[in-house]
C-alpha cells in the first residue's frame, strides 16, 4: 500500500473518531441511568417495579429442586469437595505440567463448576427482600459476573494451547544453514531514555547472529549525545521532524524510510540473545505469518518485588501474561502484539496501514489490523530478550494506566476487535477477554465496599445456609485455588495476583470510568527507565484512597465483632420465632463480613508497604554470574596474582569471592588499582578493587570497572545480557508459601528491618 493511501486511512479513521466515541459513552450512559431509574422506583416502593421485585424475591426462596442440598448428604456435605479436590491434585501429580489430557480434565472440571455456582447465585442467594439489600446483593452479583465472565472465556480458551518450540527448531536449521535470510532492519524506538541504556540495547542488537541485517536507532527527542552513540557503535540514526503519534509515529516515519523484508522492534531498554533472529525469522517462510511475537522478560525486579523484599521469590506480573495468556491466544488465532521484541513483514505491515496512530497502544490494534487482513500472527514462547521493569510505584502504575486507557480506546475507533471486518468469532471472544480484564478493577473496589454495608448497614448481599455454602462455594473455591498456579505455569498464585491487582485497584477504576466518558483525554506517556535513588519515598497519590478504605474497613471490622458478640448472646434473647430467625440471618452475615472485612485489612495493610519505594542507588543490575578471574594488583612492586570466581557481575563491577589468601585488605577509604582477566571470555578489564572482606570463611573482593573502551565493554555487554537460553523461567510459591511470605511482610517490613543497599539482595539473572 502506498504511503499516501496510508495518510488518506487515517485521516478518514481520524473523521470516524468524532462519533464513535459519543455512540458508545451514550449507551454507557444509558444503561447506568436505566439502572438507576429502577433504583429509585424501587426505593419509592409503588408501580411495576417493587412488585416485579417482591416476585423475583419470591423466586429466590423457592430454588429449583436440583439447587438445593440433597438431604442424603447429611454429615458428609465435605464429600464433594474432598472428591473433586483428590482428583484435581491426581492430575497435577501425574502431570506436573498443564498440557495435554491433563489440562483438558482440569479444565472442564472448573468450567462445570463455575456454570453451576453462576446457575446458585443467580437463583437461589440474591437478596431482594428489600431495596437497601436488593441494590447491594445485585451490585455484588453484577461484580462478581463481570469477573467470571473474563475468567469463563479464559477457561473456554485454555481447552486448546499452542507450543511453538519445535516448529521453531525445523525453522532455525533453514535459517542457520542460509537458505532463508531475508533483509532485516530492526528499529529501536527512542525518547529521552539514558545513553547507558541505549547503548547496551544496540550492542545486543548487533550481537545478533543474523548478517543481512540493519540497526536503526529512532530518536524521538533530537540528542546530540544520542546522534554521537550511533555513530560510536556504528548504527543508522534517524530522527524526524515532530513528534506526531508518539511511538506509532516515529515507527511509521522509519518504516517510509527503509525497504528491508522483515522488520524488528526493540523498545529502548529491551535487550536481545544472539539468538533472537535465528529462532524468529523461520516463521517467515509460510507467506500467511505477518508477525512473531516473543515474551517480555526483565533482568531487574519489579517495584511490587523490590519494596516487598522478595526480589529472588516473586515473578515479574507480565510472567502470568506471557506464559498462560499468549499460548491460549496462539491457539484462538488472536496473538497480541506487545510492543517490543517481534517481527513484523514489511508487505503485511503496508497492507494493513502501517502502525496504528489512532490508540495508545499502537501495538495491540496494529496486530488486530494484521489478523482482520488474513494473515496469522505467531507467538514464540521463548525467553529471546530482556527489558527494565519500571524503576518505582509511580512509573509502575503510570505504564498499567496507559495500557488499560489504550486498550479500552478498543471501543471508540476503527480497529475495535469486536467490530472490525475479518475477525473470526474465536478471535473476538478472545479479544473481548482481554477487554474485560480492564473492567474488573471496577470489582475489585466493589470487594472492598461490600463488607463495609454489612457493618453500617446491616446488608446482607448473600443469602445462603452454611450447607449451601458448603455444597455449592466450596468445591467451586477450593478447585479453582489448588489449580490457579499449575493453569498458570507457577507463574503467580491466587494471593500474590490479589496483591497485584489491589494496589492499583483505584486508580485503574477510574482510568476505566475515564476512558469510557472520554477515550482521547490523555496522551503517550514514557515510561522511565534505568534511573536511580539512594532514599526511601512514599508514593501519596496511590496510598490515600487505599487509606481511606483501610481506615473504613478497621472501623467496621470492630462495629462488626462488637455486633456479633451483643447479637450472638450477650444481649437479652428475642422473644419472637420470626424475631430470632431474623438475628440468626443476621448474624451469619456479620460473621461473613467480619471474614471478608479481615482479608481485606491484611491486604491493604501489604498493600500500603509496597507503595514504599526502597532505594535504588545503583543505576547498574548485578546478576549472579559464575566466572573464574585472575585479579592482578597494578603496582611496581610485582604484586602476586589472585585467583577467584566472581560471585555478582554488572557493567559496572564484580564481586569475586578468592580461592587463596593474602589479598591487601582494604579500610571504607582505600583503593587499589587492578586488571581482571575472566578467563571464560578471554577478556580483560582494568578496575578498582574498592572493599575486601570475608563471607562464608572467603576472601572476598569487591571491584569497580573503569571506563571501558568500547570493544571490552561490547563484549562485557554480550556476556551479561545476550547469552541464548541464559533467561531462565522461575516459579512463583504456592498459595500457601505465598500466604506465609505474606504474613511475614506483616509482622517484619521491610521498612522496619531493611535488608540494605547491598547489591546481593537485587542480584536476579544466574549465570
Amino acid at each position: 500500500m502506498a504511503i499516501s493511501q496510508v495518510v488518506r486511512r487515517r485521516l478518514k479513521n481520524r473523521g470516524r473518531r468524532i462519533v464513535r466515541p459519543q455512540a458508545a459513552t451514550l449507551v454507557l450512559v444509558s444503561v447506568v441511568g436505566l439502572a438507576a431509574a429502577i433504583c429509585v422506583a424501587w426505593f419509592a416502593g409503588e408501580g411495576l417495579i417493587p412488585r416485579l421485585f417482591v416476585q423475583l424475591n419470591t423466586l429466590q426462596n423457592t430454588p429449583p429442586l436440583w439447587l438445593q442440598v440433597p438431604m442424603m448428604l447429611g454429615n458428609y456435605i465435605f464429600v464433594p469437595t474432598v472428591l473433586l479436590l483428590i482428583i484435581a491434585l491426581g492430575v497435577m501429580w501425574i502431570s506436573p505440567q498443564p498440557r495435554g489430557w491433563a489440562r483438558i480434565v482440569v479444565v472442564s472440571i472448573l468450567l462445570v463448576l463455575t456454570v453451576r455456582y453462576i446457575l446458585w447465585r443467580s437463583l437461589s442467594t440474591l437478596n431482594l427482600a428489600d431495596p437497601t439489600n436488593g441494590v447491594f446483593s445485585l451490585g455484588l452479583f453484577f461484580l462478581e459476573m463481570l469477573m467470571l465472565a473474563g475468567s469463563t472465556i479464559q477457561l473456554l480458551l485454555m481447552l486448546r494451547v499452542r507450543d511453538r518450540q519445535e516448529e521453531a527448531d525445523q525453522n532455525a536449521i533453514v535459517v542457520v544453514s542460509g537458505q532463508f535470510v531475508p533483509s532485516v532492519d530492526v528499529f529501536i524506538p527512542t525518547y529521552n531514555e539514558p545513553d547507558f541504556v541505549l547503548r547496551r540495547t544496540i550492542i545486543g542488537c548487533q550481537a545478533m547472529d543474523y548478517a543481512n541485517k540493519r540497526i536503526y536507532l529512532l530518536d524521538d527527542t533530537h540528542r546530540p549525545e544520542i546522534r554521537s552513540l550511533a555513530a560510536e557503535l556504528g548504527c543508522e540514526y534517524m530522527t524526524r521532524p515532530d513528534n506526531r503519534h508518539a511511538k506509532a509515529g516515529n515507527l511509521n516515519h522509519a518504516f517510509a524510510q527503509t525497504d528491508s523484508d522483515l522488520i524488528v522492534v526493540f523498545d529502548a531498554d529491551f535487550i536481545p540473545t544472539r539468538n533472537f533472529l535465528t529462532r524468529t525469522v523461520g516463521f517467515f517462510q509460510a507467506e500467511n505469518v505477518a508477525l512473531v511475537q516473543t515474551p517480555q522478560s526483565f533482568y531487574n525486579p519489579d517495584p511490587i518485588a523490590r519494596n516487598l523484599g522478595l526480589e529472588n521469590v516473586l515473578t515479574s506480573e507480565e510472567e502470568v501474561f506471557y506464559r498462560q495468556i499468549q499460548p491460549i491466544r496462539d491457539a484462538a488465532g488472536s496473538v497480541i502484539c506487545s510492543g517490543t521484541s517481534f517481527v513484523v513483514r514489511r508487505t503485511a505491515l503496508e497492507a494493513a496501514g502501517g502502525f496504528v496512530t489512532e490508540s495508545l497502544s499502537e501495538d495491540y490494534f496494529t496486530g488486530i489490523r494484521l489478523s482482520a487482513q488474513g494473515y496469522q500472527l505467531v507467538y514464540l514462547d521463548e525467553k529471546l530478550s530482556a527489558g527494565l521493569a519500571a524503576d518505582n510505584m509511580a512509573s509502575h502504575a503510570a505504564q498499567r494506566l496507559r495500557w488499560a486507557r489504550g486498550t479500552l480506546q478498543a471501543f471508540f475507533i476503527e480497529s475495535n476487535p469486536l467490530t472490525i471486518r475479518g475477525l473470526t468469532p474465536l478471535q473476538r471472544l478472545a479479544h473481548l477477554e482481554g477487554l474485560l480484564h480492564w473492567f474488573t478493577s471496577l470489582s475489585r473496589v466493589g470487594f472492598l465496599i461490600i463488607p463495609l454495608a454489612y457493618s453500617f448497614l446491616n446488608v446482607i448481599p448473600v443469602r445462603a445456609t452454611e450447607a449451601q455454602l458448603l455444597y455449592f462455594f466450596l468445591p467451586y473455591y477450593v478447585v479453582q485455588l489448588s489449580v490457579f498456579s499449575w493453569l498458570n505455569y507457577r507463574s503467580r498464585s491466587a494471593i500474590l495476583s490479589d496483591i497485584y491487582s489491589l494496589v492499583l485497584a483505584v486508580p485503574l477504576a477510574w482510568t476505566v470510568i475515564q476512558v469510557m466518558l472520554n477515550p482521547f483525554s490523555k496522551g503517550f506517556n514514557v515510561t522511565p527507565k534505568g534511573t536511580s535513588s539512594d532514599r526511601y519515598s512514599y508514593n501519596w497519590n496511590l496510598a490515600i484512597p487505599l487509606i481511606a478504605f483501610f481506615i473504613i474497613t478497621a472501623i467496621s471490622l470492630w462495629r462488626n465483632l462488637g455486633m456479633c458478640m451483643i447479637k450472638g448472646g450477650w444481649a437479652a434473647a428475642p422473644l419472637d420465632p420470626m424475631e430470632a430467625l431474623a438475628r440468626s440471618e443476621s448474624i451469619k452475615g456479620m460473621g461473613v463480613g467480619w471474614l471478608w472485612s479481615s482479608y481485606n485489612l491484611i491486604m491493604l495493610g501489604i498493600a500500603l508497604l509496597i507503595l514504599l519505594d526502597v532505594p535504588r542507588p545503583n543505576p547498574y543490575d548485578w546478576f549472579d554470574l559464575r566466572r573464574t578471574v585472575q585479579i592482578t594488583p597494578v603496582s611496581s612492586d610485582g604484586s602476586p596474582t589472585f585467583w577467584g570466581i566472581t560471585t555478582l557481575f554488572s557493567e559496572g563491577g564484580a564481586e569475586v569471592a578468592l580461592t587463596q589468601t593474602g589479598f591487601p585488605s582494604l579500610d571504607s577509604d582505600e583503593t587499589l588499582p587492578v586488571t581482571v582477566n575472566i578467563l571464560e571470555e578471554a577478556l580483560q578489564l582494568t578496575g578498582t578493587a574498592t572493599r575486601s572482606d570475608i563471607q562464608d570463611e572467603f576472601s572476598t573482593v569487591r571491584i569497580q570497572f573503569e571506563d571501558l573502551p568500547i570493544n571490552d565493554h561490547r563484549r562485557l555487554v554480550e556476556m551479561l545480557f545476550c547469552r541464548p537460553g541464559q533467561w531462565k523461567r522461575r516459579n512463583s510459591p504456592g498459595e500457601l508459601r505465598s500466604l506465609l511470605l505474606l504474613l511475614r511482610i506483616v509482622l517484619k517490613p521491610r521498612i522496619l528491618f531493611d535488608q540494605g543497599s547491598d547489591v546481593r539482595a537485587i542480584a536476579v539473572a544466574k549465570g
